[in-house]
C-alpha cells in the first residue's frame, strides 16, 4: 500500500506565527502544504494572500499546491507557477476551457489537478481525467473551514478511485477530514487528505504527535 499524503490546509494555520507553524509542520513530516486561494466570487470567502504564499514557499522545500477557488483560474496559473507552486488545482466549474488551462499548467512544468464541488458529477469532468495528476473531491461545499462532512460524496469517491487505475491520477479529499474519515476513506483507496480543524489544527497535541497518530 502506498504512503498516504497528509496535506495541512494552511488557511487553518496560526497566522500570528505562520513561519513557525510551517516549520513545525515540516518537522512533523507532512507531505504537501495545501494553499487555498479564493476570490469572494466563485466561493463566498477570501483565502490566503500572495504574501502568505511567498512566506511559506520561502521556509519549506516541501511541495506546495494551490487550490484556485476562483473564476477564470487560467488567469492565475502563471502567477502561482512563478511563486513556486508544485501542484495547481483548478475548478472546471469556474473555467470555460479547463482542458486548455490544464495544458497550460503542465507546460509550466507543474502537476495539474482538478477539484470538484459536492454537486458536480464525475461524468461532467471525465474527459479531463487523462490530463490530470491529482483529482480532488470536495467533501464539503467550499469556502469555509469547520463544516460537516457530506456523506453522499462517498459514491463519487469510489468512482474516482476506480477511474484512477485507468488514468493514473491520485485521488485527494478535502473537507471535514477527521481521523475516522482518513481511516474509512483510505480503505476505499483515497491517496491524499487535506487536513484542517477536524484532524490537525487547534488541538492540544503538537503537530508531530498528531501526524504520527494519523499515519498509524
Amino acid at each position: 500500500m502506498s504512503k498516504k499524503l497528509l496535506c495541512p490546509s494552511m488557511m487553518c494555520a496560526n497566522f500570528a506565527n505562520l513561519e513557525k507553524d510551517t516549520k513545525d509542520l515540516e518537522v512533523a513530516g507532512v507531505d504537501i502544504f495545501h494553499m487555498d486561494i479564493m476570490d469572494g466570487s466563485f466561493v463566498p470567502n477570501f483565502g490566503m494572500g500572495l504574501q502568505d504564499y511567498e512566506l511559506i514557499r520561502s521556509v519549506t522545500d516541501k511541495p506546495l499546491d494551490v487550490h484556485l477557488m476562483v473564476q477564470n483560474p487560467s488567469n492565475y496559473v502563471e502567477m502561482f507557477s512563478d511563486l513556486g507552486a508544485d501542484i495547481i488545482y483548478i475548478h472546471p466549474e469556474a473555467d470555460i476551457h479547463p482542458a486548455r488551462t490544464l495544458d497550460k499548467i503542465r507546460a509550466k512544468g507543474k502537476k495539474a489537478g482538478i477539484a470538484i464541488n459536492p454537486g458536480t458529477s464525475i461524468e461532467a469532468v471525465i474527459e479531463l481525467l487523462p490530463l490530470v495528476d491529482y483529482f480532488m473531491i470536495m467533501t464539503v461545499n467550499p469556502g469555509f473551514a469547520g463544516q460537516k462532512y457530506l456523506e453522499y460524496v462517498n459514491s463519487k469517491i469510489e468512482k474516482a478511485v476506480s477511474l484512477s487505475k485507468q488514468f493514473d491520477f491520485k485521488v485527494m479529499v478535502d473537507g471535514a477530514i477527521s481521523p475516522q474519515k482518513i481511516e474509512e476513506l483510505s480503505k476505499l483507496g483515497v491517496e491524499g487528505f487535506i487536513l484542517g480543524t477536524s484532524a490537525l489544527f487547534g488541538k492540544h497535541k503538537n503537530y508531530e504527535t498528531i501526524i504520527n497518530e494519523l499515519r498509524a
